[in-house]
């Protein structure tokens, strides 16, 4: 990718160095720009450091940076003695608590849903232990199929209490999004995941063999009062995710 790209991106962002928000976070906006509009395609190389620098007058500090908080998000990688690419697998951290929809479109992709059913019921014993729900309190499932750009990614069941999500037909393409506008963004979940193969009704739905790979993921997600509002079972290709997780020492050892 041409260096170029930068030049038009900063006429139309202007990078300022005067701008509270600091260089590097400036320069991130404008590499997710140009992934979201297509200037930047799935596998290809971004400039050099240097390049980007001279072209943007910034330090390649600044650049590094920019680069490196790019690739924990799982939007770009690096490859040793090649330099960095627009990343072709989902690389998907586990540290940030966002929706699938926020995640696809931050890659400069599409997301979109293939509903299965959406629909009110009576909380099963599982959906009952995980939500801190009595037994008999109604609740609210989206099952759907998680697209990007047409392709199938995963199959999802989510189930939120009633009393947070009346009707399952408020939501059209994120929950996330219909949560937002009540004022009900989950602040913290938990995640379990675990590698499973595909069953029949899984592949069919994802348009894949059976027997595949699967990163099973469930997740519990909590209001800031640690209400339980939703809980979540997601099965993702295993042939187009990895999921990533930054770790640190731990200094009692």
């Amino acid at each position: 990718m041409k260096v170029s790209t930068f030049r038009a991106l900063k006429v139309k962002s202007r990078l300022d160095g005067g701008n509270p928000t600091p260089l590097y976070k400036q320069l991130q906006t404008l590499i997710r720009q140009a992934i979201e509009s297509g200037a930047f395609k799935v596998e290809d190389a971004l400039p050099s450091e240097r390049d980007i620098a001279s072209e943007l007058e910034v330090s390649r500090v600044t650049v590094r940076k920019a680069v490196q908080g790019l690739v924990r998000d799982g939007l770009l990688v690096q490859r040793h003695g090649a330099g960095t690419f627009v990343a072709s697998r989902m690389e998907q951290p586990l540290s940030k608590l966002t929706s699938f929809t926020e995640d696809i479109t931050a890659r400069g992709m599409q997301p979109s849903v293939v509903w299965v059913e959406r629909a009110t019921g009576l909380a099963t014993p599982e959906e009952a232990m995980a939500l801190n729900l009595s037994p008999g309190v109604g609740v609210s499932r989206l099952h759907r199929i998680r697209c990007a750009d047409g392709k199938a990614l995963a199959i999802e069941l989510a189930t939120v209490p009633q009393e947070f999500l009346p009707d399952p037909l408020a939501v059209e393409d994120s929950l996330y999004k219909v949560l937002d506008k009540s004022g009900l963004r989950p602040l913290r979940a938990l995640q379990r995941l675990r590698a499973e193969l595909l069953q029949p009704t899984q592949a069919d739905l994802l348009g894949v063999s059976v027997g595949g790979p699967t990163l099973y993921i469930e997740r519990r997600s909590f209001l800031p009062d640690m209400r339980p509002i939703e809980f979540t079972r997601s099965h993702y290709r295993g042939d187009s995710y990895d999921f990533i997780a930054e770790l640190y020492l731990d200094s009692r050892d």
